[in-house]
């Protein structure tokens, strides 16, 4: 399998790639987040507890997600599948299902139409990662994963500041309605621009295909890794603590300091998005610099990241005045996105290339039935735990508590950077 650009493939072929699928993930991230500005509206709206928002934002999306990742990502890794046209139908299906969610009379529906947009989704980022890792040289693949994984801070800020602007002027139905429709045409992009570079590959050699490799083969070579499973655990509470944090501080804004859902999105979503975009471009950059001297550096910023946000999260929450609570809290994101490059291009490091693409859906299973599944539900099950006692104050400690938490990945991230420098690129 190849692991660099195709033999008469470009590079502004490759940029053109990486620009629509960023383009793609934001999209994902769009479709996946605007409900948490949505939920405050949408609660009063459908008369939801804390426990059932946690489930619409996060378990609902998150089960499907993960476990119908796994398979389609199989089918990506098989040599002869075409992973732009899989993205394509992935992205038609999540963005006709988030409209779908605007159609919503009760909680069950919309349950079940979040749960399509996890079905959809489930399609796009095991392909990316695979078609990226094969497309570029590996001493750059943590820039290149760490450009694709800007669609998460992107796609959250402007779903966060779509979502609340539609919500203040339109209502939660027609904000779901309008930003799903144009992920329909963005698909038909993907579907006719996008070629599958090791298919180009075969036919200018002349080759047939290399075989693919078994699942249950490909499974354990994943998990043979030692450093593969610290990477896990790091990452995923990390997801955990980070889809929590983000559903809940957007409420936490709107009970606490009493802002509508259109200044949260706004200005909440400046700050998070600017933070998140800063460190995860970053984040390659630092990896693939460091990382040539030591493999062992390739997360050093991330565990110092993670060390460093429960300190600076607690300030942010603590603040009385929600002008400067945004300002500090721009430091804790920033810093907990960190991890993104260097840990996305660890895992395709970490695996042989017929794996690549489960590899990161196994990733993805545990960072999203973890992070987004359980994070939102258990702190609002918290929240409602609290709130006979604290009132909307509730949602405050929850977030007290989370910033604490964050040492857990900081130390499971430190653990793992101690294996890289054995197991890192030694599979191919």
């Amino acid at each position: 399998m190849a692991t660099a650009a195709p033999v008469g493939d470009t590079s502004k072929t490759v940029r053109v790639t990486l620009w629509i699928l960023l383009i793609v993930y934001i999209f994902n991230f769009i479709d996946r987040q605007i409900v948490n500005i949505l939920a405050e509206p949408i609660a009063k709206d459908l008369k939801l507890s804390d426990t059932q928002i946690g489930l619409m934002t996060g378990l609902a999306f998150a089960l499907f997600y993960t476990v119908l990742g796994l398979p389609i990502a199989r089918y990506a890794d098989r040599p002869t599948t075409n992973r732009p046209r899989l993205i394509a139908v992935a992205l038609a299906v999540w963005s006709g299902m988030t409209a779908l969610c605007g159609l919503a009379n009760n909680f069950i529906q919309l349950l079940l139409a979040r749960i399509g947009v996890g079905v959809g989704e489930a399609g796009c980022t095991p392909a990316a990662h695979s078609l990226i890792s094969d497309l570029v040289p590996k001493e750059k693949r943590a820039s290149a994963l760490g450009f694709y994984a800007l669609g998460i801070p992107i796609g959250t800020v402007l779903g966060m500041i779509i979502g609340g602007q539609l919500v203040d002027v339109l209502g939660w139905r027609k904000a779901f309605m309008i930003v799903g429709l144009p992920g329909v045409a963005m698909a038909l992009v993907v579907w006719f621009v996008l070629k599958d570079p090791r298919r180009h590959m075969a036919e200018a050699t002349a080759a047939s295909p290399p075989p693919g490799m078994a699942t249950g083969e490909a499974i354990r070579s994943i998990l043979s890794s030692r450093a593969m499973v610290l990477l896990l655990i790091a990452a995923s509470s990390a997801a955990f603590l980070s889809y929590g944090k983000t559903t809940w501080a957007t409420i936490f804004f709107q009970r606490t300091h009493g802002l509508t859902p259109g200044q949260v999105g706004l200005w909440f979503g400046i700050v998070n998005g600017a933070g998140g975009i800063l460190g995860t471009w970053l984040s390659g950059k630092i990896a693939d610099r460091y990382g040539a001297v030591k493999r062992q550096h390739v997360l050093t910023a991330a565990a110092l990241g993670m060390l460093l946000v429960a300190p600076t999260a607690i300030l942010g929450y603590s603040a009385s005045d929600w002008r400067i609570a945004l300002l500090i809290l721009f430091f804790p994101t920033f810093l907990g996105s960190l991890y993104y490059g260097p840990t996305y291009s660890s895992v395709q490091g970490l695996v042989t290339p017929q794996a690549r693409a489960l590899a990161s859906a196994v990733l993805l299973f545990f960072q999203n039935l973890i992070g987004l599944g359980l994070g939102p539900l258990l702190f609002g099950m918290l929240s409602d735990v609290l709130k006979p006692s604290l009132g909307e104050d509730s949602v405050q400690w929850v977030l007290y508590s989370a910033s604490v938490m964050s040492l857990i990945p900081a130390f499971f991230f430190w653990r793992c950077s101690l294996r890289l420098d054995e197991e890192l690129d030694q599979k191919g």
